[in-house]
């Protein structure tokens, strides 16, 4: 398989980092619920997040399978890259 573009890498690597980041805010807000800022930071995030996804599906297909994303005509998920391949 021949190596994607640099935009591929750098959103794919944009979303890790964003879910890395929603991942620590969401279980600090587990023990810290009335944390305002915290709470503010991770919609903050999470509208980050939605926007890149989004970018990056519209440019290289869906991101998730069973209704999440949804997909091109026709059915997208064959021609995506698959984990191992990226």
């Amino acid at each position: 398989m021949e190596k994607l573009d640099d935009q591929y890498y750098q959103l794919l690597n944009d979303l890790q980092t964003l879910d890395f980041v929603l991942f620590e805010l969401d279980l600090y807000l587990d023990t810290h619920p009335d944390d305002l800022q915290s709470i503010k930071e991770y919609n903050q995030f999470a509208q980050k997040r939605k926007q890149v996804a989004g970018q990056f599906e519209h440019l290289y297909g869906p991101l998730l399978h069973g209704g999440q994303s949804y997909s091109h005509h026709p059915w997208s998920w064959v021609e995506a890259p698959w984990p191992w391949q990226v």
